[in-house]
């Protein structure tokens, strides 16, 4: 998948051309962007004016050797000085703000959209790459709108303002300046072309390193284990190594770089000085003159590199612009109606006073399914009928496909053909968070999010009070987790949980389900990772809060579910047996391999231990 990932941003589109796509997010702040249009202008036109009073100055009061006007030259002098200095406040002030806002609205936009996304889409892009377009991309995009932006309209109109005094004051000595213009760009362009390549495998190569980094830290038990040190440590010195020579060759660019805009200055520099002083010693300009003419020899240099340096950056930004705005143009597999959002609202704006209440009837009706990246058919005329209050349990061999009718369930994902009705209805006539905020659902691998346990049992349910926690704790067993805690509900679980054992995050996780007193309970293997005594424990309070639920429960350990009220069996992604226990048993199929099997593996387990 990063193969893939990788190949589709090298897809990206020709210059510029992604950037109307960021107009939606830069029209909120057009007023402010059009003052900084015009702050850069007079910016510009202030540091282009400079030479003049220097021109002013030698010519008046140096060789005319007299200092009537000097405190006229001196208050405007320092008017424009201020003036300047209050614009380059206010533009560096707002280039600031702009950056932030934008930034901000695309991570907002960004992240939103990513909770409307299905499942799928989570299937199909790792972490780290959707990580990279929220936080890197974004903040590119922004210092692409205001500082990139503020670099061409100050540089762009800075050399149009020379060019006009140059040209008024001297076309002759202009034209000697001029013609290395060309020959500037092109020189500076080819530096930057190369300079741009080699930058982007500096980039390439740092994250190499941080995902090498990465892996060593977070897998550091696994290399210990495995005594894989010095391999780790020699592939570590290889990107580093191949990081510092890159680095070095790129600074190596650099520096002719700087040299050659430097040489190109002091060749304007020097025309200048050879026509100029031939025209000086002729009297056909004043010495003033001169000196303002070299003032811009020197200066004309750097705002084009500076543009062709910012236009090299727009280029580079196109990728960032590419992958961004692919991410906000995903269109989800699962999505609601635009009947469905008038009638109950969307996921961030949900009109609650017309959700209707939920009973737990659920029923499949001749269901075709095939997983939105795969192409086998997982379900195919499947029918199935599930009564509010039953209890369904689905059972199978690790990777058989047990998850499949959960996500059917819960509208994680569409049936390719069919219906999955609940309470009558088809799931697809009313909201998915109508459905959601009806689901309590319990993962295998448990996650707690950062903060209190007080905070993560109220995502459950928001308004609960201290006693419904405790209440919720106690009916699944799990208040002696919390009352060993310091600081009881406020202690702190720690980032995903990761200052409690796994048995203790699924208790935890177990009661905020529950909170939100579902009428749809999905448990996947909820009780995987939990130790023989404590999965009996929680074994006893499933029975409980599943009366009057309708429940789902996928099960790794077979004795858990021999009372359900159905069992589904499922094999290479197909259903071919369903029945109670008993049923199945007296079947002698394959539920009744499985149930065998694992009954004399834990009577080896037993004798053995």
């Amino acid at each position: 998948m990063a193969g893939k990932q990788h190949q589709e941003d090298r897809n990206v589109m020709l210059p510029f051309f992604g950037i109307p796509k960021l107009f939606p997010f830069v029209k909120p702040y057009r007023k402010t962007i059009f003052l900084m249009i015009v702050l850069g202008c007079l910016s510009s036109v202030a540091d282009s004016a400079y030479p003049l009073f220097n021109r002013y100055a030698i010519d008046h009061f140096v060789a005319g050797r007299t200092l009537e006007g000097l405190g006229q030259f001196i208050l405007l002098y320092v008017v424009i000085l201020a003036l300047q200095v209050v614009d380059n406040f206010v533009s560096t002030y707002n280039c600031g703000k702009i950056e932030m806002s934008v930034d901000r609205d695309l991570r907002n936009a960004s992240f939103n959209h990513l909770q409307e996304l299905s499942f799928s889409y989570f299937n199909q892009n790792n972490v780290g790459y959707i990580h990279a377009r929220v936080m890197s991309d974004t903040g590119k995009i922004g210092e692409l709108v205001a500082w990139r932006m503020m670099d061409i309209v100050w540089n762009g109109s800075y050399i149009v303002c020379i060019l006009i005094v140059m040209l008024s004051v001297n076309a002759r000595l202009a034209a000697f300046v001029l013609v290395l213009v060309p020959v500037a760009i092109l020189l500076i362009s080819l530096f930057q072309k190369k300079l741009v390549g080699l930058n982007r495998r500096i980039r390439e190569i740092n994250s190499t390193i941080t995902s090498d980094f990465n892996e060593g830290i977070t897998g550091a038990k696994s290399v210990k284990t495995l005594a894989v040190e010095k391999k780790m440590d020699k592939d570590f010195e290889t990107d580093t190594e191949d990081m510092r020579s890159t680095s070095v060759h790129t600074t190596h660019y650099s520096a002719l770089f700087t040299a050659s805009v430097t040489m190109m200055s002091s060749i304007a520099l020097a025309l200048v000085l050879w026509q100029g002083g031939v025209i000086t010693m002729n009297g056909v300009i004043m010495i003033g003159t001169l000196s303002a003419f070299m003032s811009y020899a020197l200066g004309m240099m750097e705002p084009i590199q500076n543009i062709i340096n910012t236009i090299s950056a727009l280029i580079a930004i196109q990728v960032n612009i590419e992958r961004l705005t692919r991410l906000l143009e995903t269109q989800s597999d699962v999505a609601d109606t635009p009947k469905v959002i008038e009638r109950y609202g969307d996921t961030f704006h949900p009109k609650k006073e017309n959700w209707e209440a939920l009973h737990g009837d659920v029923e499949f009706r001749d269901v075709d399914f095939q997983y939105p990246d795969g192409e086998e058919v997982v379900l195919q005329h499947f029918n199935l009928k599930v009564p509010a209050g039953t209890n369904v349990a689905i059972v199978g061999e690790t990777g058989a496909g047990k998850s499949t009718l959960v996500n059917l369930v819960c509208r994680f994902f569409e049936p390719t053909r069919g219906q999955v009705l609940i309470d009558g209805r088809d799931a697809r006539e009313r909201s998915q968070l109508w459905l959601h905020s009806n689901i309590g659902y319990v993962l295998q691998t448990p996650h707690l999010f950062s903060g209190s346990v007080r905070d993560n049992l109220r995502y459950g349910k928001p308004d609960a009070t201290d006693d419904e926690i405790w209440q919720a704790l106690k009916l699944v067993s799990a208040e002696s987790v919390v009352e060993k805690m310091e600081g009881g509900l406020d202690a702190e679980v720690g980032e995903g949980g990761d200052l409690l054992s796994t048995g203790e995050k699924q208790l935890l996780s177990f009661a905020r389900a529950i909170l939100a007193d579902p009428k749809i309970l999905v448990l996947d293997e909820a009780t995987a990772s939990i130790d023989t005594l404590t999965e009996k424990r929680i074994q006893d309070a499933i029975d409980i809060v599943i009366q009057g639920r309708t429940s789902f429960v996928i099960a790794h350990r077979l004795s858990t579910i021999v009372d359900a009220d159905v069992i589904l069996v499922v094999r290479d992604g197909k259903i071919i047996e369903r029945g109670t226990h008993r049923e199945l048993m007296q079947q002698h199929g394959y539920y009744h391999e499985l149930y065998t099997r694992q009954y004399e593996d834990m009577a080896a387990d037993a004798v053995a231990g």
